[in-house]
This record gives structure tokens, sequence and C-alpha cells, in this order.
């Protein structure tokens, strides 16, 4: 179940920026820019984008291991600009599990609770829950070179735990293991925060772990939300062309083009090429556009939006020219010639070659088009 949409945000961020300054005469880096958040109580909220927009800095000044340049960060309602880390509510894991060589797994979850002068009876009660939960029973009196990587991860996820902090940072947890154990242990993850109900924000450049895990994703762009929902409402009706072109596996294909009336009725006409593409717009796709005839756009479309036709569909077809395929087993990816560009779709099987025919019929109505001016999804008027 997720966390009450309407509640109080736990973690609020408003107009949170972090410029570093430039080095050996080279100008500011702008890491964060305005960033607004919110993350509800219980919630396991990812942050998702690629390498350098972000993501790992709005974790760090969530932490107080850095300083926001400008903006404010509010934790259950306080403001903790300024607070020290340790005195936040909050405990981070990091991509290495950092565990101490000389303690074992015990001591490692433990150390942290020493620190803070709890009992030994209490300390044991703690690590022995935290243990249960994460299933390290049987190796707590190991060294951490004893253990396997994904149980290295639960130490340290676990020590991050016994603090029972008002909110869990992960930052890329997950990116030193193998491809098993990630898949594992993203499983482990998503299990136990349903059960525990800690609130969390995860961190990582993955989308298909930010798709699995997030009960909401953020997708950071160049230090800025470009689009915060529940995984699948992100999938189904990006925001932006940025949002459009990261998130999805194969990626979404984006043609540029132009509107245009012909026959009657609307249609996309792709841009460029000897013979450009051209899809006639029906249904709500066609009522959102009108206002863009001659402006040009960029239409959206899935990979599965363009299915092999069926024999009855044969007639009404697109036909294409198979140029590329990436044998998976269960599919196949194919890159179809548009006449301007390639157009990526999924096939079952291995049954296509370079040089194939392929008739496809374009689900029309699950496209999207997007203004090329403004990358926005065009939702009605311009």
């Amino acid at each position: 179940m997720s966390p009450d949409a309407h509640s109080e945000p736990i973690l609020r961020l408003r107009g949170l920026g972090k410029v570093y300054p430039g080095t050996k005469g080279q100008p500011p880096v702008e890491a964060v820019s305005g960033l607004d958040l919110d993350v509800r109580e219980g919630e396991l909220l990812v942050l998702v984008g690629p390498s350098a927009s972000g993501k790992t800095t709005t974790l760090r000044l969530i932490a107080g291991l850095e300083e926001a340049t400008s903006g404010t960060i509010e934790i259950a309602g306080k403001p903790v600009n300024g607070v020290e880390p340790q005195d936040r509510g909050i405990a981070m894991v990091f991509q290495s599990p950092a565990l101490y060589p000389h303690m074992s797994a015990f001591q490692n979850i433990a150390f942290g609770l020493k620190l803070a002068g709890k009992g030994k009876a209490e300390i044991r009660d703690l690590v022995m829950r935290a243990a249960a939960a994460l299933e390290l029973e049987g190796v707590l009196d190991r060294p951490p070179q004893a253990l396997s990587g994904g149980q290295r991860q639960r130490v340290a996820l676990a020590r991050a735990m016994v603090r029972s902090p008002r909110v869990l940072l992960l930052d890329e947890p997950l990116s030193n293991l193998d491809a098993r154990l990630r898949v594992q242990m993203r499983g482990e993850i998503a299990r136990l925060q349903a059960r525990l109900r800690t609130t969390m924000v995860y961190v990582t450049h993955d989308q298909v772990e930010a798709m699995v895990l997030g009960q909401r994703i953020a997708v950071i762009h160049e230090g800025r939300v470009a689009q915060v929902d529940e995984p699948l409402a992100v999938y189904r009706r990006p925001a932006n062309l940025f949002v459009a072109g990261f998130i999805g596996n194969p990626p979404m294909n984006l043609l540029p083009g132009r509107i245009q009336r012909r026959d009657g009725g609307l249609c996309f006409v792709e841009e460029g090429g000897a013979s450009p593409m051209v899809i006639p717009l029906r249904g709500h796709i066609e009522a959102r556009v009108g206002c863009y005839v001659d402006k040009a756009v960029v239409l959206g479309l899935r990979p599965e939006h363009v299915a092999a036709a069926s024999e009855a569909q044969a007639a009404r077809a697109a036909v294409f020219t198979v140029e590329s395929v990436e044998q998976l087993g269960a599919e196949s990816i194919l890159y179809l010639g548009t006449g301007g560009r390639s157009l990526v779709t999924r096939a079952a099987g291995d049954r296509y070659t370079p040089g194939d025919v392929f008739r496809a019929e374009i689900d029309v109505e699950s496209a999207h088009l997007f203004d090329s001016e403004t990358g926005r999804l065009i939702e009605g008027d311009p």
C-alpha cells in the first residue's frame, strides 16, 4: 500500500541549490538548481537520472554532508539547514559498504549504537532485530572479508537501520554488485521497506532499478526534477522529451517532424529522408494538436506500440525494412528504417534478419507528441 498522498511530507526540499566554485580559472559548477521535492512518510522514493545530473549531490545535501548554496531542507517539519548530520535524524548507505575489517558483522552493526551510549542489552536487541529482518543471523560472527558482496551490503543497511532514522538515504547501494546479486538485493530492499515502512530516498542511474523499487520516482535532469510520479505514470505519460528518452529500455522512439492536414485529417509527417514516414492521427491525440498544424513537433512511440501486423491488419500496415537485429533469446530488438531514421521495436523469437520486410501496426492512440521548442508534452493548445 502506498503512503497517503495527502499526508504532510516527512522531507521537503524547496529551491535547493548547490554551486561548486570553479578551479584553475574554470567557471562555477551548478550541480543542483532550484530543486523542489516532497517525500512522504513511509514511502520509498527513487531519484533516477544520468551521471552528473545532481542525484548524489541532492542526497548529500539532505544528509548534511554538503552545505546548500540556496534553498531549504525540512525534515519532519523542521528546517535543518546548518544542523549537523548526526542531529538530522537520517542515516545513509553508500555505494561501498565501508565496513570495519577488524570487526565482526555484529560489531559493525552495533558500532553507531555504542557511540550513542546505548546499553549492551539494548544494542543486542536492536542488532538481532535488524539481523533477522535482513537474514543475517547466521553470519553475525564473521568479519567482512568472510561475507559475500550481498551480505556486506546488508550489514551496511542493518548498521543504518538500527539507528531508527526518520529518513534512510541510499546512494547507489547495489552498483558494486554483479547482475544476479543486484536483482536479489533490490527485491530484499523492496520487501524490507514494505514490511518496516521506513522512509527511503534511493539514488540510482539504473532506470530498471528505479521502476522496480520506487513507489514514486523523481527523474533528475541538470540539477532539477524533470518529473515525479508513480513509475508507470512516468513511463506511460512522460512530461517532456528528456523523460521520454531516458525512461524505457529500449528507449522511446523520438521522431522529429510536423503536423500537416492531409485528406481531411491531421497527420504526422517525419522530417527528412527520401520518403518520410506519414502517420495519420486520430482520437484524443488528433484533438490535442489542432493548433500545431505546420509546426515542428516530436512524435514519441514506445517500441511496444510498433507491433507486427496480423493478417487482418496487413492492408493498412506500415511497411519497413529491418536494418539490424539484436537477438535476446525469447525476443528480438528490431531496428526498422523509416525513410529518415530508425524505429525500434520488439518481436517475439528470432525469426527476423536484416533485410526482411516488417509490416507494423502503429498504435497511434498510445503515441505522444512533444513541442519541439519547449520539449514539453503537448496536452492541448500551445
